[in-house]
């Protein structure tokens, strides 16, 4: 039995093939294309080729990629929306997409306010108005609306509202309406969980695109016998038909696969991860094997949210990174990049653009393409190239770090060659076997995972029954999502009480992941 594990890049689309003991049979990186998918068939078809395994025995197919965010980076294949919001009067002062900008803005055809939402406590603000509810649905069904998101004020709280309004919606609209509800998807804070859910309902086209081409690739290929599932963002897995209701959650999975494949490859549960691509480097903690998430709003496109994300700091310094010198004599790198044409514009390949990828080869740090092409490149520029480079990572090192300690490193992806083997800050650096592919192997090995989030009051049930039940709540929500029951553990658990509520309340959430059910 042999799982396939495809990730897309910026610059390279990685796929992997494992056995069943998690031994690596293949690995190969593949050009990232502009359709995307001549990219993801370019590299099945190699990995393929290169393993040789028989096609029948591939059981377990995971695709990461980023298709969403791009998506809302670029303003592309957004599907037009409603946005219905239970919270008046409470809410009526700030408007939906209040601080959106104009182009993105767009994907909304009509929102509205009506009565309904939660106080903090769970009382309620006003009665859900359903006849404003059903009004509202049947004028996103003339105007030919197929995507709606519903928000309520509170819902983490009490969601009884939302999930009133999304059976109205689906009466109304049809039953093939794609519903996204906010309790499902981001956590307090009305405009930045409300955000998260309009990005979820408009990106449903999108997954439906990513999910079907890379079934129809697999079967174009013969591999028939294979379950298929999607990277999420907090390195897990799920089905096709949970990341076509929640597309939102792929978003990041890719620094959140390198992080997930970087520990598989070292065995090293705890450490800072350097992810280093063609175009950008994504640094990340593992915590106990599995990413740390951020405890922040994070902003996507332009959009402030507050679902799950990892922690994960983005700089743009890759192997791909254009190096310039200045007039005064410095030297900088990046951010700019030439990308997936660094095959055709760096330096040791025949072309004319001075990359991180030359001043590795010129230093003798790595080997690749011509190096008598980087011969003339003087070796003071490439080692302030070098300096300044390390110097962008090592800042990054000490941003992650919540110590002053060193800390182990942890080196990955095809770019690393442009950085050294020490790096302030570090009590070691390793970069493993496969380091280059950490992100497809981080994708095939991952597991299944279920997350349960409540509000307890501890006046009502002692403190041990509540956990002890949301534990079993949060494994009984992996096994349904395809983990195998005797393989499930709890990875996290958070117990915050929250000061403002009436008496003992609690803010519980706990993860339970395992391995997938074959």
């Amino acid at each position: 039995m042999y799982k396939l594990g495809i990730d897309v890049g910026g610059t390279n689309t990685d796929a992997v093939l494992i056995d069943e003991n998690l031994n690596v049979v293949a690995d190969i990186k593949y050009p990232t294309t502009k359709d995307i998918y001549s990219g993801i068939v370019g590299a099945l078809k190699t990995v393929l080729e290169v393993s040789g395994v028989d096609r029948s025995q591939i059981k377990q197919a995971m695709l990461g990629t980023t298709q969403c965010t791009n998506a809302i980076v670029e303003r592309k294949n957004l599907a037009k929306i409603g946005i219905l919001r239970l919270g008046a009067p409470a809410s009526l002062a700030i408007k939906p997409m209040v601080d959106w900008a104009d182009d993105i803005k767009q994907v909304s055809v009509a929102e509205r306010i009506i009565g309904g939402g939660s106080e903090y406590d769970g009382k309620p603000i006003s009665a859900f108005d359903e006849a404003a509810a059903k009004e509202f649905f049947a004028e996103l069904k003339e105007k030919g609306i197929k995507s709606v998101a519903i928000s309520s004020v509170f819902s983490p709280v009490r969601n009884d509202d939302e999930k009133k309004a999304a059976e109205i919606c689906k009466e109304v609209m049809g039953a093939d309406t794609h519903v996204s509800i906010s309790s499902e998807i981001g956590s307090m804070g009305l405009i930045e969980r409300e955000n998260a859910t309009i990005l979820n309902a408009a990106l449903y086209k999108v997954a439906d695109m990513f999910t079907e081409g890379f079934a129809q690739s697999l079967a174009d290929e013969g591999i028939t016998n294979a379950d298929i599932y999607i990277s999420q963002n907090d390195g897990t897995l799920m089905t096709i038909d949970y990341a076509r209701l929640y597309p939102i959650l792929t978003v990041a999975c890719g620094p959140t696969n390198s992080i997930r494949g970087a520990s598989y490859l070292s065995q090293v549960q705890n450490a800072i991860v350097i992810d280093v691509g063609g175009t950008t480097t994504d640094l990340g903690v593992i915590q106990n094997g599995f990413p740390r998430e951020s405890s922040i709003a994070v902003t996507i496109g332009g959009v402030r949210t507050n679902f799950r994300m990892p922690d994960v700091i983005s700089i743009g310094l890759g192997g791909g990174s254009i190096v310039r010198e200045h007039e005064d004599g410095t030297v900088t790198v990046g951010p700019d990049s030439v990308g997936y044409a660094i095959t055709e514009k760096a330096l040791v390949f025949g072309g004319d653009v001075l990359t991180a990828s030359d001043v590795a080869v010129r230093l003798g740090m790595a080997e690749m393409g011509d190096p008598s092409k980087v011969a003339g490149i003087s070796e003071e520029l490439c080692k302030k190239a070098l300096a300044a480079m390390v110097t962008l990572v090592e800042d990054s090192i000490d941003s992650m770090k919540v110590s002053s300690d060193d800390v182990d490193v942890i080196l990955v992806g095809g770019g690393s060659v442009i950085l050294p083997e020490k790096l302030a800050g570090a009590k070691q650096v390793i970069k493993p076997d496969h380091f280059g592919c950490a992100n497809a192997i981080g994708s095939a090995i991952s597991k299944v995972s279920g997350t349960y989030e409540k509000l307890i009051n501890y006046d009502e049930i002692p403190r041990d029954q509540a956990l002890e039940q949301a534990r079993q709540q949060a494994i009984e929500m992996a096994v349904a999502s395809g983990a195998a029951r005797e393989t499930v553990e709890i990875i996290d658990m958070e117990d915050v009480p929250l000061q403002y509520y009436a008496g003992h309340t609690n803010r519980v959430k706990i993860k339970a992941a395992g391995e997938l059910l074959v």
